[in-house]
């Protein structure tokens, strides 16, 4: 089962909607703000991504936070962030049977078609 996580009126999260309807590949979708999120969801992506690829770096909830709050999170603050501003992490978030990706570029595009589309 392939699950997307994100938020659904987002532009990105669009592309990856329709380009998963045009292959005719079923998922299941999680929106952060309707299905809700936690700490534990968000280090899992943490754990299997890395922090660096699932901080959405380019949004303006990031950018516009102080850089003493941005430049002395740990883990546990870190975690906390993200849960809380959900803006913040990376869209979409994509599990295939416990592979992650992270985003939609036209490289994550092609890597799930070899992994996808038979």
């Amino acid at each position: 089962m392939i699950k997307i996580y994100g938020i659904k009126n987002c532009d990105t999260m669009k592309k990856a909607f329709n380009w998963f309807k045009d292959h005719e590949i079923e998922y299941q979708f999680h929106d952060y703000r309707k299905d809700g999120i936690d700490e534990a969801l968000v280090k899992n992506f943490v754990d299997e991504l890395g922090s660096e690829l699932v901080l959405n770096k380019r949004g303006t909830t990031w950018r516009k936070l102080p850089d003493d709050i941005k430049d002395n999170l740990d883990e546990t603050g870190f975690l906390s962030l993200l849960v809380e501003n959900e803006a913040m992490i990376k869209r979409p978030i994509i599990d295939v049977t416990g592979k992650y990706f992270a985003g939609f570029s036209k490289k994550d595009q092609e890597q799930l078609e070899a992994l996808l589309v038979k």
